[in-house]
């Protein structure tokens, strides 16, 4: 269990060291070896499913944070885009 967290922590603390569609991904493929590893045996899927999606949540965020001066943008047809605040 301890072995588990740790490279949770570890996956999640170098995800912050990517760019944020990377991070994303290796914050929900964490999220989904943790939330496999924690559950049940009748539920292993399940806790895969959900560690996966906050995972990927808090990998995304790890990832945006990384970039700071930069703003997310909305122009008038609805598209966001990323530039320099």
């Amino acid at each position: 269990m301890k072995k588990t967290i740790f490279l949770a922590i570890i996956g999640l603390g170098t995800a912050a060291c990517v760019p944020a569609d990377q991070a994303t991904l290796g914050g929900a493929a964490t999220g989904a070896l943790l939330g496999a590893a924690v559950s049940s045996d009748n539920d292993r899927v399940e806790g895969a499913i959900i560690g996966a999606a906050v995972g990927g949540v808090a990998g995304h965020l790890l990832g945006r944070a990384n970039s700071p001066g930069d703003c997310v943008y909305q122009d008038g047809y609805g598209r966001r885009y990323i530039a320099r605040c």
